[in-house]
């Protein structure tokens, strides 16, 4: 029954969206408010619920959005994003560019979130799009797949993180072999799959996208740009002080104050603040440029992402509701006993509880609690399943999902193209996956 509700809430916030051209925040809030009660969440705590969904996914990303923000206007307005894309663009030439996309994207995701990779690199990959006259899509796919495929494989992000220490793995196999699993995923998953998406559906790589946040982009001069290295290095210094945050933890001594300092500005929310102020001056005030005109960047940047962080945590409301439905208990119920390969039996659990409840985090922890077990019966490798429940924790993402929204409002997506390249793109993403585990399996 669960299962059912939530078809039909999916099927209802659809509607309202594509048919009755509702706003999507007030359609989130209302589908969770209707699933929610349907699920039996008593009706004088609902209001609740839906608050506790908003104000969790909106407080984790307010100050990342921000600051992310901001700090991409400044770049952009600067000329940095500009000195950045024309000379890639010069080095890489159109043929290679979406592989020098690739590879950047990689790299960058090793540090960073998924949301927080995502404002890292946009407004780079955007203006890169605007120079040679490309669909934003035709970029951002490849950067997307990478960034979500090191979100869901490779420590030290929090979720393979923590699955590795629910199943007993050790965090050192857990990296060599998901990276001997993510490599092809993101060659198939970006490029790959990115060249197929082209062919079989152009219409929804559209070249006049706006960035709202980045408004319009202004043509720079030559002596008007800074120079490439000072661009970069402002333009991925969160990358750099989250980088040097995770290091440092496996190399000083934890009571060293400096080793104290280091990791207190890696912290997510600490290192972009700290790269903001850094921007302001390197691409801000030493190139001439006046503080009210600063501040006014950074002022349009903060309106022009209401919206969307409203948007965000309507799809936070909605996974909140499935959470305290019971949905998740329901899968496990359903998936007692099967009589699966511990692999592919830790992916499924973690994919159904992924499509159910719409947030990555929450369906790995759940699907590895449901999964661990198997390890001590089946005598399957512990860094094997951790994985798999990864590779199932990406699976699907859709309307319940807070990086869908993200992904539809900063691409410029309808709804529909949202659905055909991010969810068909996450679907397979995770099949990939499982596949490669499946791989490594035979020699493991």
């Amino acid at each position: 029954m669960p299962i059912l509700i939530i078809a039909l809430g999916v099927a209802l916030l659809v509607f309202m969206i594509i048919k009755l051209k509702m706003n999507t925040f007030i359609s989130l809030v209302v589908v969770s408010i209707t699933v929610g009660l349907s699920l039996g969440i008593p009706w004088n705590k609902i209001a609740e619920v839906v608050e506790k969904g908003i104000g969790d996914q909106v407080g984790h990303l307010a100050i990342i959005f921000g600051l992310g923000s901001m700090l991409g206007k400044l770049i952009s307005d600067s000329g940095a994003g500009h000195r950045i894309a024309t000379t890639l663009t010069d080095k890489f030439g159109r043929r290679y560019i979406e592989w020098a996309v690739v590879i950047a994207s990689f790299i960058i995701g090793l540090a960073l979130f998924f949301e927080v990779g995502l404002v890292v690199l946009l407004p780079i990959i955007y203006v890169i799009a605007q120079e040679m006259n490309m669909a934003l899509l035709y970029l951002a796919i490849p950067m997307a797949a990478a960034l979500n495929v090191a979100h869901a494989f490779l420590p030290p992000h929090p979720a393979p993180t923590a699955i590795a220490g629910i199943m007993g793995a050790p965090l050192g196999q857990v990296l060599l072999l998901g990276m001997i699993a993510a490599v092809p995923t993101i060659i198939i998953m970006g490029p790959g799959y990115n060249h197929v998406l082209h062919r079989l559906a152009l219409q929804i790589y559209h070249k006049d996208v706006k960035i709202p946040v980045l408004g319009e982009l202004k043509t720079f001069k030559e002596d008007e740009m800074p120079k490439f290295g000072i661009s970069l290095v402002t333009a991925i210094m969160p990358v750099i002080l989250i980088v040097i945050a995770t290091v440092v933890k496996y190399v000083l001594p934890k009571p060293w104050l400096l080793s104290k300092v280091l990791r207190f500005i890696g912290i997510p929310d600490i290192a972009m603040i700290v790269s903001l102020l850094l921007a302001i001056y390197t691409v801000g005030l030493s190139r001439g440029m006046k503080m009210k005109r600063i501040g006014q960047s950074l002022e349009t940047a903060v309106k022009q992402i209401a919206m969307m962080l409203l948007i965000i945590g309507g799809g936070g409301a909605f996974k909140e509701v499935l959470v305290e439905g019971g949905v998740a208990t329901y899968v496990s119920h359903l998936f007692t006993n099967l009589d699966l390969s511990p692999i592919i039996a830790a992916w499924l659990i973690t994919a159904v509880l992924r499509v159910c409840l719409g947030s990555t985090t929450v369906a790995a922890l759940t699907g590895a609690g449901l999964a661990a077990p198997m390890i001590a019966t089946t005598g399957v490798d512990p860094a094997l399943m951790v994985l798999a429940v990864g590779a199932g924790s990406v699976f699907c993402d859709h309307v319940n999902g807070a990086g869908f929204w993200m992904v539809k409002q900063y691409l410029g997506l309808s709804l529909k193209e949202a659905l055909v390249s991010w969810t068909t793109l996450t679907m397979l993403m995770s099949v990939v996956g499982l596949v490669m585990v499946l791989g490594i399996s035979l020699f493991v």
